[in-house]
């Protein structure tokens, strides 16, 4: 017989037994989320800060590429780049020889058309004193007439001719028209050139031009007459000068348009020189605009957004915004923001949509320094107290 009261514990347990295991192994509640302290800012409408800069080069105001006014094939180049030349200064030739003999026929020439008008004036002459005893026609004194007019008329052509041919043969030296600094020579002696063919670029001395160029979305900010400051490169002295032109239309390429600066005073940097344009804008005409820090965005998406806190609730929701550009370490908002708004500065990783926040909040420890070894106790509160250096 089986005994019914000894198996009775035996079932309960076996029963028993595997409901406490699971009870044991299942899951409690969640936690609650920790209600995060978070840095904000109120949003206000600010004027910017930063000024725009752009880089330029100094350039000289009038750059000359000089050439020869007759072709022919370059026998002697005496300019060299960085030379600096003076008005009248030969820096090349040419072969000259095609041109003299062209002068030498031309001079001939003169010599035959000087020849037949004295012998159309003496016939003329000779026939005007038997016209006067009435030994000849008036037509034929006319015909006479007509005969040296046409003999002075050959002479005068062939006296032009012949000055034409002596420019010609000018005109194989090329000579500077201005006194400056030679910034490139484009033929070398030996070549064959055209007439007007550049073979020497010539910065004149004087006035030189800051050139700098300028995006789409700021040349409404600049317009001639606008006072600039030019810092070289090279030195902390600042330059001021005027912007003097404006490109009427973009450049194809790069769409910027180019943007010439006269500067002032007698300090003039070298040729070439990299310098900073700082644009001299009226504060009164500055826009009032909304910053907050950088630190403030995150993306979402393929916008940006920021977290406003709710001060009704202490609640974060997402806001979306459009950045404009940068005013130094802060970011320019176009939209999604108005002022008054309270926008979180930093810690934006770490929330989500409707999460309850607290306002971050500075605290210093109260604790004084010690001079024995032994370290203070910490502080109560949110933030853990500073631990102070044992004195030696």
């Amino acid at each position: 017989m089986v005994n019914r009261k000894s198996s009775r514990p035996a079932l309960w347990s076996a029963v028993l037994l595997p409901l406490v295991l699971l009870l044991g192994c299942s899951r409690g509640e969640a936690p609650a989320e920790p209600v995060r302290a978070v840095k904000v800012i109120t949003v206000s409408a600010s004027g910017l800060q930063s000024r725009h800069e752009f880089s330029g080069e100094v350039k000289p105001r009038v750059e000359s590429r000089l050439g020869f006014r007759v072709g022919g094939k370059i026998t002697h180049r005496a300019a060299e780049i960085g030379q600096h030349v003076k008005a009248g200064t030969v820096l090349a030739r040419l072969d000259p020889q095609d041109y003299r003999l062209a002068a030498e026929a031309a001079r001939a020439q003169v010599a035959a058309a000087s020849t037949n008008r004295d012998l159309a004036a003496a016939d003329y002459k000779r026939f005007l004193a038997l016209r006067e005893q009435n030994f000849i026609s008036g037509a034929e004194l006319e015909r006479r007439e007509t005969a040296l007019k046409a003999a002075q008329a050959q002479l005068d052509q062939a006296q032009a001719q012949l000055s034409s041919q002596g420019n010609q043969a000018r005109y194989t030296n090329l000579v500077a028209d201005v006194s400056g600094v030679v910034t490139a020579v484009e033929a070398e002696a030996g070549q064959v050139v055209a007439a007007g063919t550049p073979v020497v670029r010539i910065a004149a001395d004087g006035a030189r031009d800051v050139v700098f160029a300028v995006p789409e979305d700021r040349i409404a900010t600049v317009r001639p007459g606008t006072p600039v400051n030019v810092r070289p490169w090279a030195s902390e002295t600042l330059l001021t000068g005027r912007i003097r032109e404006v490109a009427a239309s973009a450049d194809p390429a790069t769409r910027t348009y180019a943007v010439k600066v006269s500067l002032e005073g007698a300090a003039q940097p070298p040729l070439g020189a990299t310098v900073t344009v700082l644009p001299q804008l009226a504060a009164a005409g500055d826009p009032q605009v909304i910053k907050i820090p950088t630190s403030a965005l995150r993306q979402e998406g393929k916008g940006t957004a920021v977290w406003v806190l709710d001060r009704a609730t202490m609640t974060v929701k997402s806001q979306t915004v459009q950045v404009a550009t940068a005013d130094g370490n802060d970011a320019v908002i176009a939209s999604g923001l108005q002022p008054g708004m309270l926008v979180v500065a930093a810690g934006v990783h770490v929330l989500a949509p409707g999460q309850k926040v607290s306002i971050w909040q500075e605290k210093t420890s109260s604790v004084a320094p010690v001079a024995t070894g032994q370290r203070p106790a910490p502080a109560t509160g949110t933030a853990q107290a500073a631990t102070v250096p044992a004195a030696r």
